[in-house]
């Protein structure tokens, strides 16, 4: 894990003063601060904001699986699909988030399955918010 500064870590947490989400009010306020980091994209965060980025995913995934039904098992095929037709969204839409329709296809059969980044980018097309517990917002600790 990349170093980072303690007194900048600080001063971004009191600037955001995360703590234990209680209700959903809470909630929006967190998931608007996580959006706005995700939306700088992840090789632009600071070492500081990465580090915040995590924390605010883990504050909102416990929120989430103490809160929201279980998300049944599915597939990434099946959940691709399913905010496909949801969103009104054709394979040619997906392009810019898979890189090109053979990549679409490939996950819609199953062949693959969707990165973190893909996620993401579904996430801004989708009108439905993709929750922690769906493992989108995760990166590989150690990074």
């Amino acid at each position: 894990m990349t170093a980072y500064s303690a007194s900048g870590y600080g001063q971004l947490l009191a600037k955001t003063l995360p703590g234990s989400i209680k209700d959903d009010k809470e909630y929006d306020r967190i998931e608007e601060i996580f959006n706005n980091l995700m939306k700088k994209g992840e090789g632009n965060l600071s070492p500081e904001e990465d580090r915040l980025f995590d924390l605010l995913a883990d504050l909102m995934e416990s929120y989430e699986a103490h809160t929201l039904p279980e998300f049944p098992k599915t597939t990434p095929a099946n959940a691709l699909r399913f905010l496909m037709e949801q969103n009104d969204l054709k394979q040619t839409n997906m392009v810019d988030i898979f890189g090109n329709q053979g990549n679409v296809s490939k996950v819609l059969h199953g062949q693959r399955g969707i990165t973190i980044d893909q996620a993401k980018g579904l996430a801004r097309v989708s009108k439905f918010r993709l929750c922690c517990s769906f493992n989108c917002c995760r990166r590989k600790r150690g990074k």
